[in-house]
Order: structure tokens, then C-alpha cells, then sequence
């Protein structure tokens, strides 16, 4: 009986401290003071040429492929990017060097800006290039917000002649890291 009349006391007990309990007025205008920073990374890009598909009448073979890059075309995008890095890497196994241009195109095709790799011709040891990170932020980054193609031109440089029967492989892998900025107003 005494256990139940202390249980029931501090049951009485704990319920008033809680209507007693401190409490402040809530601030919902923080709200307006939200900011973030949101980073997205994904793929960019990425090929891997056989030598024998790179076989050349004498001179320097030209390979291009162009993709379909419109994804500026989104409202979200334009108005709340703030940086953009493309980080590159490519791998040479065949045994002639070559310069690789990313190409930037607007929406009819003409050149906004070219990023070249020069990659030198397989020795026999390994031949993985990463290549300084392109940033693109606030004048350039308006220049890239206008691309609407990413084109890749592959020229290879003088060197031993590629037939059918070469071997080796030219990779390129890239990706991009995306900084967004987004603030209640």
C-alpha cells in the first residue's frame, strides 16, 4: 500500500514538472536563413578505343564522337550552380601517343571552349594519366551553362603505324563534381 502511495506521488510529481517545465518562444523566420551547399558527383563521360578500330591510311587517324549534353537546360540548374570541376584520366596501351580534345558546344555546334590531353605512347609500364581538375566558376561557368554537346576528337601523334593486328586500348574516364548554393530569399 505504502509502494502504491509513493508510486502515485511521484507519478503527480513528474507530470506537474513537465507543465512547469522552461519553454521559449520559437524563431520560424530562421527559415529565411537557410543555406545549402549540396555536392553531387557522377560520371562524365567515358570510352575505350581497340587499337585496330584506330587504323590509319599514312597519316594522323581523327576519331569524334559527340554526346548530347543539355542537362543546363533546367531552370534549377542554371540558377542555383556555383562550381564545377571535371577531373579526367586516361589510359594508353598502345604504342603511339595521342592528344585528346574535349570539345564544349552551344546548341548549334560551334566550339565554346576545348580542354586537349596529350597522351604519350605506350613503353610497356603502366600509362594512367590524371590530369589537373578543370574548374569552372563564375565567367567560366557561364560559358559551360551554355554547352549543350560534349565532342571528343582523338589525333594521334607520328609514331609506329596501327593495323588490324594492333593491340592495346585508349580509355578515357571522366567524371564531374557539381557545388550547388541554394538560399531561402
Amino acid at each position: 500500500m505504502k509502494l502504491n502511495c509513493i508510486n502515485s506521488i511521484l507519478k503527480i510529481f513528474v507530470v506537474a514538472i513537465l507543465f512547469l517545465s522552461c519553454s521559449s518562444d520559437l524563431d520560424f523566420d530562421q527559415v529565411n536563413d537557410l543555406k545549402l551547399e549540396p555536392i553531387f558527383i557522377a560520371n562524365l563521360a567515358y570510352f575505350d578505343i581497340p587499337a585496330n578500330e584506330l587504323v590509319a591510311d599514312g597519316g594522323t587517324q581523327i576519331v569524334y564522337d559527340s554526346r548530347n549534353f543539355d542537362i543546363f537546360k533546367k531552370q534549377f540548374l542554371r540558377d542555383y550552380l556555383k562550381k564545377v570541376e571535371f577531373d579526367v584520366e586516361i589510359e594508353n596501351t598502345i604504342e603511339r601517343g595521342f592528344v585528346i580534345n574535349m570539345l564544349l558546344l552551344n546548341s548549334k555546334n560551334e566550339i565554346l571552349t576545348t580542354i586537349s590531353f596529350v597522351v604519350p605512347a605506350y613503353k610497356g609500364s603502366p600509362n594512367v594519366i590524371k590530369y589537373p581538375t578543370e574548374v569552372f566558376e563564375n565567367q567560366r561557368l557561364e560559358l559551360l551553362k551554355q554547352t549543350q554537346n560534349i565532342g571528343f576528337v582523338a589525333l594521334m601523334t607520328s609514331g609506329v603505324p596501327l593495323d588490324e593486328n594492333s593491340l592495346g586500348n585508349l580509355k578515357l574516364r571522366s567524371s564531374t563534381t557539381t557545388y550547388f548554393e541554394i538560399e531561402a530569399k
